[in-house]
Formats: structure tokens, sequence, C-alpha cells
């Protein structure tokens, strides 16, 4: 993929490294090329333990037809995510792989990556020398003694785009809603969206989509580094047949990705799938689609990496249809039991939306944002009825429940306009077996914690975070999801 270099980065340490030319260039066909690159690395965002960052590279050489990076680290840092590549990683020594899309450069042509690595809090210099092709990057143009095999390709960490993306311009001014998270040291830990990117860097796999007509699936991108779904990709593929969404890619870097509910201890599975086509949108005029759950259906991961577990503190939010519910049990995003059975009170922390009433409710009618504990969906410290819990249905709602030592709240707003409310802050819940919390550490989507599939709704987006997001971190994540145009 060719793209422009993304504006406005949180830059940390920005470095274009120019360094001496000479060696072997892999090129097809060329028998005495002229070889040449100047490489671009910036760090888009930085948090505790983590951080994001964007390579792009020129090719200044005669035309290649793929091409593989290296460079060394000094400060101990490590990649735990790529796309629009694939990587390998010996201790300080990185080289990363062309994908099948952007391999071929023509003179003169760039091809941009992103990553998610790790750091020691300490120091995280950028490198200084890079080489393409066993070629060092100075700017300058040299001559290489003949052709050679490129290098195998190491395996992909996750799963190349299915379409090479445009260059068309993204959704935001610089950071997504983890890139706030992070900034403000509540790091996400699970990311999903079947609409667009959640970190300003992230350029990789959102979803993937199953057709029926040959059950062949295809995973469905971004259409630059930050932007917005590639549905296009998606009518392509499903134009004459039927689709359902398969998997849901965590964009965190942790690998949380969701799939087809198993089996629990409230209903059979595997899990009804959604269909991809069910809830169509648009963000600023762009076209998407949403996860459209209808009873029977469902996600989950129970084998999950950096969710909040025990007593640890926590931040989720979604972006919902806020006339699509029922009052079945239950429609949740969030934190769930990793055996997918009721194992007690306090053993989840999941954002409900519905108006069911068995075992809590707020005003009016519904629906309600509430969290779901297990054994309980609270609207505020009590069991059952809570005055302050109101009736929330936005064509486009936010919802975030956050949860730590003794401590949550409801928070919920429109996700086309306006700030955001505080339904709820205070205390756990006056009922036996919530404070301290016991939570698992799964993660669901639109079924309860034992796999209870009787309800119904619409995700767009939605993530977990380490950490109790401050009241300033949260209201600007909202802002941030105003501009990101639902329904416009």
């Amino acid at each position: 993929m060719l793209t422009q270099r993304r504006r406005g980065l949180v830059a940390a340490a920005v470095v274009t490294a120019l360094a001496g030319a000479g060696g072997t260039v892999v090129a097809v066909g060329a028998q005495a090329a002229t070889a040449g690159c100047t490489v671009s690395y910036a760090i888009s965002s930085q948090w505790p333990g983590g951080f994001g960052a964007n390579v792009e590279v020129t090719n200044l050489g005669a035309a290649v037809s793929s091409w593989t990076l290296t460079w060394s680290f000094t400060a101990g840092q490590t990649v735990t995510q790529l796309w629009n590549g694939s990587y390998t990683q010996s201790g300080s020594a990185v080289t990363v792989t062309s994908a099948s899309y952007n391999g071929s450069l023509a003179t003169g042509a760039d091809a941009t990556f992103g990553f998610n690595g790790a750091w020691n809090n300490s120091s995280n210099p950028a490198p200084t020398a890079f080489s393409m092709n066993g070629v060092a990057c100075t700017g300058t143009v040299g001559t290489s003694t003949g052709s050679t095999s490129p290098s195998p390709s190491p395996s992909p960490t996750s799963a190349s785009p299915s379409a090479s993306p445009s260059s068309s311009p993204t959704q935001g001014a610089g950071q997504g809603p983890c890139d706030i998270y992070a900034s403000g040291g509540t790091p996400c830990v699970a990311a999903h969206s079947t609409t667009r990117a959640l970190y300003a860097a992230y350029n990789g796999n959102l979803y993937q989509v199953r057709r029926s007509s040959d059950n062949s699936t295809l995973n469905i991108g971004v259409t630059s580094a930050g932007g917005y779904a590639n549905a296009a990709a998606q009518d392509s593929f499903c134009s004459g047949t039927t689709c359902v969404i398969t998997e849901i890619y965590d964009q965190s870097g942790h690998g949380n990705n969701l799939t087809d509910a198993p089996a629990g201890g409230a209903a059979g599975g595997p899990d009804g799938l959604a269909n991809a086509t069910a809830a169509p949108t648009t963000l600023n005029g762009h076209k998407a689609y949403g996860v459209y759950i209808a009873a029977g259906d469902g996600y989950r991961d129970d084998s999950t990496s950096g969710i909040a577990t025990g007593d640890n503190a926590e931040s989720e939010y979604a972006v919902l249809d806020g006339t699509h519910y029922n009052g079945g049990c239950c429609f949740d995003y969030g934190n769930a039991e990793t055996d997918a059975h009721d194992d007690g009170n306090g053993t989840m922390e999941a954002i409900y939306f519905g108006n069911i009433k068995v075992w809590g409710y707020g005003t009016g009618n519904g629906p309600w944002i509430m969290a779901d504990m297990e054994n309980g969906l609270y609207s505020g410290v009590n069991a059952g009825y809570n005055a302050n819990d109101p009736t929330t249905s936005y064509r486009y709602t936010t919802a975030m429940i956050e949860g730590g030592a003794n401590k949550w709240a409801i928070l919920g707003g429109n996700a086309q306009s306006g700030g955001l409310a505080t339904d709820y802050s205070g205390t756990r819940p006056n009922v036996s077996g919530y404070n301290p919390m016991h939570k698992q550490g799964a993660i669901i989507l639109g079924i309860g914690g034992d796999n209870s599939k009787s309800s119904a709704g619409t995700f767009y987006e939605g993530v977990m975070t380490s950490g109790y997001a401050s009241a300033s971190t949260e209201a600007a994540v909202q802002a941030e999801i105003v501009t990101a145009g639902y329904g416009n």
C-alpha cells in the first residue's frame, strides 16, 4: 500500500534516517540496479509500558517487487503487533517484510506500516539506522552488484488487509480514542470496531466476513491509517450472496479478537454470527457496517491478555444503536467469566444496554445503560430500581462503565453531539459479593457471561482499558467519538 504519511502525530520522537548506500538490493530482473532509500520513523503515542509508531520507507533506487526493512532498538524495546507487513525480532534486531499489496515500489515511491511496541518506561529512543533489502538508507543512490533472492517472509502476526487501502483523508486530527486513553495513563487492552480505526496510527484489519456462496472469507481493513472501514471491499465480496461477521479484531495489540461464542451454562453453542450487512451506517460520509446482534448471536474471547481480573481497575465504552434493543438477557460488552458459566456475584463487569427489569432498571421505560456484574444488572448502588439512571435512546449512544476498588460509574451520552452525563458514581452495590470484585477477564459481545443469548442490539465500536479513566479522559474520548461523525 502506498499512502500519505499521517499528519498530526503525537510526536514523542521523530527521526529521518539517512544512512550510506551500497551492497546488494533485491530487485527482480535487475543485474546492476541502483539502490537507495530514506526512512521516517515517528512515535504516534506512548503510555506506561507501550507505544505506537508509524514508519515510512521511500525507495530512491530502481524499482523493487518486495522489500525488507531492518533496524535495531537501543533500549530494549520490542514490537508486539505490526500491520501492513510482517515482522520478526531477535534480541534488539527487527526485520519487517512487505505485505503482498505494498511490496512493489517504483523509484520515488513509498510504503508505510505501523506497529505497537513495548518499552521500559525509562527511555524510548528512535532507531538511528535502517537498511532496506540489505542496503543502508542514506538518502543517496548506489549501484548493486547484482540481484539476489529476498529472505523468506516471516509469518504475519496478524492477517493482511483484504485490499490495498486508499490514501483518502482519515477521520481524526491526530488522536483516536485509544491514543487519548493512553495519554491519560489508562491504555486500551482491547479495542474492537467494524467501522473505523481506534488509534490514529492503526492501519490493520478491523474484522472478517464469510460469504455463504462458497464459505470463503475476507478481512476488512481501513481505507487509510486511522481511517474508516473499507466497506467497498465487503460490498464487492458479498455481492449476490449473504455474509456474516466471523471475527472482530483487537486493535490494541493484545490479540483479544472476538469470535463466535461457545456453549455456556445458560445455552448451547456455538452462537450465531451477525449478518454483515444488517447494520449499515455512515461516518462523515463514509459507509460502514455495525455488528447487528439478533437473539442467538454472540461473540467471545475466553483466553485474553491484559484484561482486568480480580478487583483491578478498568474502564469500558461502547457506541451502540440506541433504538435497537430488547428485554432479553443480555446485550453486554465487556469483562466476563472465562468458563462461560455463572461463577457468582462480582465475576463480571460489562456494559449492558436494553430494557430488561428483572435485576435492575432506571427511570422511564428504558433502554438503560447498566453494569452486568453477574447475578445483577446494576443501575446504581441498589439492586433493582435506581432513580438516577435515565432512559437513554440516542440513535448513536455512547455507553461507559468504569470499575475500581469499591467504586464504579455509569456514563452515557449522544455519540453525535454533546458531552457525557454521569448517571452513577459511587461505591459498589450494597449486595454481598461485589466488594471486592472477582473479575475473570474474558470478553463478551451480545451475550451474558453464562452465554445467555436472548438479547438484541447493534455494536459499532468499543474498548476496554487498564485502569480507571479520569473524567477529563472520558470527556476527551466522547468529544473524539462525536468527531467520528456517526450518521453524518
